[in-house]
């Protein structure tokens, strides 16, 4: 494909955050720092956050920083309304994450951005395609590795 075509996969929203995201970056601060340098170019007051609920502590944190720089925060953790993971998927047991309903939170609350935390493979996904406006990750999930998932590609392989 010719870069003429490339240019017609954008629509104008799509242009104004690549505009946006040129226009407050700082290869020099951290991504948190970014993504209020990016809200505060784009004119967005209010943040959500979908985290996971092993990063509570974290998005607490996250939602102070956010707070401490004019931004508005909702926040919705994975176990948001407590749904029986056997509503969803008969058989199995406990209450599952729900992703759909964070997103739908969010969207209630009027957020602008959405920032995402830790959340599981496929949960992401389903909060990502049920999210109403542009969604940036933070922190992506990894056990194995504690949340560092580039130790796996920066390893060499013998």
């Amino acid at each position: 494909m010719e870069s003429q075509e490339y240019t017609k996969l954008y629509n104008e929203e799509d242009k104004a955050i690549l505009k946006i995201a040129e226009d407050s970056l700082n290869p020099k601060i951290d991504r948190v720092s970014e993504i209020i340098a990016y809200c505060h170019e784009a004119g967005i007051k209010k943040v959500g956050i979908a985290n996971c609920i092993a990063f509570e502590k974290q998005a607490e944190s996250l939602e102070q920083i956010l707070t401490l720089n004019n931004i508005e925060v909702a926040k919705a953790n994975c176990k948001l309304g407590k749904v029986k993971f056997d509503d969803l998927v008969p058989g199995y047991k406990g209450i599952s994450c729900n992703p759909a309903g964070q997103a739908d939170f969010l969207s209630q609350n009027k957020t602008e951005l959405n920032i995402m935390m830790g959340l599981c493979v496929g949960h992401d996904m389903i909060f990502n395609s049920k999210s109403k406006v542009p969604v940036t990750p933070l922190v992506v999930k990894d056990r194995k590795l504690k949340h560092h998932t580039l130790t796996a590609l920066n390893t060499e392989k013998e």
